[in-house]
């Protein structure tokens, strides 16, 4: 077993030494390994709260956020598949699906409690119709982001919900800078088709 020793392509730390073969601490993750789990932990931690934070905004959500993320990911390591893609990418996917759940509940919970207040006054109509416009466009784009394949709704997701830019994006996802670019481009074409925009 080459175990840690390994190094995927594109898996190299910032001093140019040999980084953790990811994938590998997830399969031995995957078979109830504690050791090879609190190495992945190690290794992409902090990658992780920052992705997360730049989501939620807030450190003690990030942290609960981030801790959902890792307890997701030992709980299912064993759907990872290295075809589809590179272990940081499968985590980071999981992590930012956790943040942006935080987030729409957080939301959620607000409506809740403007929905309440609005019961007990006058609505001007401008603002009604303004937020039933709000929320008709919501659910275009939620719809629109469904039909794109997982490679381009990730790229998109980090770079316009997560606010990374396209050089971020490709560090992240462990890919070339025109491939996330090809990625995020082609994600764009496909909304603004999906939703009609301009027709």
């Amino acid at each position: 077993m080459s175990g840690l020793s390994s190094v995927p392509s594109g898996e190299q730390s910032p001093g140019g030494t040999a980084a953790p073969d990811l994938g590998e601490l997830l399969r031995r993750s995957s078979r109830g390994d504690e050791a090879a789990f609190a190495g992945l932990y190690d290794a992409t931690s902090s990658r992780v709260y920052g992705l997360v934070l730049r989501v939620v905004r807030d450190p003690a959500q990030a942290q609960e956020v981030t801790q959902e993320a890792f307890l997701e990911t030992w709980r299912t390591a064993s759907r990872f598949d290295p075809a589809r893609g590179s272990a940081i990418s499968w985590l980071l996917t999981i992590a930012h699906r956790k943040a942006v759940d935080r987030v729409r509940s957080a939301e959620a919970s607000t409506r809740r409690d403007t929905t309440y207040h609005q019961t007990n006054q006058t609505v001007a109509h401008d603002t009604t119709a303004e937020a039933a416009t709000t929320v008709i466009e919501g659910q275009r784009v939620r719809k629109a982001m469904a039909d794109l394949t997982d490679a381009q709704r990730t790229a998109i997701e980090l770079a316009y919900f997560g606010g990374y830019t396209h050089t971020e994006v490709a560090t992240m996802l462990d890919l070339p800078v025109g491939t996330a670019k090809t990625r995020i481009r082609d994600g764009l074409i496909r909304l603004r088709d999906t939703m009609g925009v301009g027709q």
